[in-house]
């Protein structure tokens, strides 16, 4: 028997084919010492050395971090993490064009995001553990969510219109609550229905889903709304197969958006510049006019790292982060992140199909789902092919939190991915 089991998974690990873990890292490296020295080498200050010695020390971590998992976790399945590596170091080298001070936080953000991702594949390694902890996880979420929102709208007060952040220490850190219990939604969602033996567990899963997204909507956090509600009905359909009834879903929820702008107006009134932006353009259609014109005005090579117009618009390095890199990177980079994410999607559904078991092949879809989603939201939102929502694209907007969640994401990816534990397929 065991005889069979090793040969299952021979075959199994024998379906992917490794990349040459030195070439890209050194592929990597060479890209970003190419994005470093226009930002250390900018102005006609002194070289900004502080700068340089924190992306530096990124280029070096991401060697010591693939060495040291390769040769005492005998790991070798890498390719998640060199996209990560290539998103988040985009991210960094624009961060530090805005300041050392800006690049310092989101460095810092990117080792926590390392540290989650590392953690929570610990976690997910063993099925049980995940199974007993998603009911204490789903009410500490939405607990979580609600209190939050309490404290924002009373306490705090909105930024923005909206009641989703947290700002601590006059302004030094601010985190964004909606962005944690992401990772818990995935979380519980795909362990309740991986054990899908009653219908109490879908009604409980619904409750929990419909209560993040009702709390989302009175926070007007509308864009994160939505990707929950998306990712929930993605999750269901893994489980279920059931067309009809996600269309039910689907078609109830629209009814559900129609009365509200009916009821709400102000609601409609946020996305009232949709397919509009050029009839508004020095009020409410600025940031996306500016980002049309910016980020075409690079061309296909940039303008330079620093030289852009787009990063003195508001929400430059946040929302409107892919026009910054189009203009000053160029749009075979833009173009580069849309496939790396592409790449994401095509990683998640290939290694699901071999999954360990359900529940990793239904976290693996959802949370890649979600990325996706959070993705088209943010480029097509500043590109006014969609209603702009102002979510973060992830891994490259700046924000610690953001930051920490997609990594976290991640995990559900790769843990997925037969290489990730071998050890499964020995028994």
């Amino acid at each position: 028997m065991k005889r069979k089991t090793d040969s299952r998974a021979e075959r199994l690990r024998r379906k992917y084919r490794y990349v040459d873990r030195g070439f890209v890292l050194l592929l990597l490296t060479v890209f970003q010492l190419f994005c470093l020295v226009p930002v250390v080498f900018s102005g006609d200050d002194a070289p900004h050395l502080q700068s340089a010695v924190l992306l530096l020390g990124y280029i070096a971590f991401e060697w010591v971090y693939v060495g040291v998992v390769h040769s005492l976790l005998k790991k070798t399945n890498f390719e998640l993490e060199f996209i990560a590596f290539f998103l988040s170091g985009l991210g960094l080298t624009i961060s530090a064009s805005v300041g050392e001070r800006t690049l310092l936080k989101q460095e810092a953000s990117v080792l926590l995001g390392i540290i989650v991702f590392d953690a929570l594949l610990w976690y997910l390694k063993d099925v049980r553990r995940v199974m007993a902890i998603r009911f204490p996880l789903a009410v500490a979420a939405l607990g979580a969510l609600g209190l939050s929102f309490v404290y924002i709208r009373f306490v705090v007060g909105s930024i923005n219109g909206a009641y989703n952040w947290i700002v601590i220490g006059n302004g030094l850190f601010s985190i964004q609550p909606a962005e944690f219990v992401k990772i818990a939604f995935i979380f519980v969602g795909a362990a309740s229905l991986d054990k899908l033996l009653t219908s109490k567990n879908i009604y409980l899963y619904i409750a929990f889903a419909m209560g993040c997204i009702g709390v989302l909507f009175l926070m007007k956090d509308f864009g994160t709304a939505l990707i929950f509600f998306a990712t929930f009905v993605i999750i269901a359909f893994l489980r279920s197969g059931d067309v009809r009834s996600i269309l039910f879903v689907s078609a109830a929820a629209a009814l559900g958006a129609v009365l509200i702008i009916y009821f709400k107006p102000y609601v409609a009134n946020r996305f009232a510049v949709y397919r509009h932006v050029w009839e508004h353009v020095d009020t409410t259609g600025y940031q996306q006019v500016r980002t049309l014109i910016y980020s075409v005005s690079g061309g296909l090579q940039g303008l330079g790292i620093g030289q852009g117009r787009l990063r003195y618009v508001a929400a430059s390095t946040t929302d409107l982060i892919f026009g910054v890199i189009c203009e000053e990177l160029g749009l075979i980079i833009a173009f580069a992140i849309v496939i790396a994410f592409a790449l994401i999607c095509v990683y998640a559904v290939r290694t699901a199909k071999s999954a360990p078991s359900s529940f990793y092949a239904i976290a693996a879809c959802a949370a890649a789902s979600m990325l996706l989603i959070q993705t088209a939201l943010n480029i097509f939102g500043i590109t006014d092919l969609l209603p702009l929502t102002g979510v973060t694209l992830p891994f490259l907007s700046q924000g610690g939190s953001s930051m920490i969640c997609s990594w976290a994401l991640f995990a559900f990816i790769k843990a997925a991915d037969v290489r990730t534990y071998p050890e499964l397929f020995r028994a």
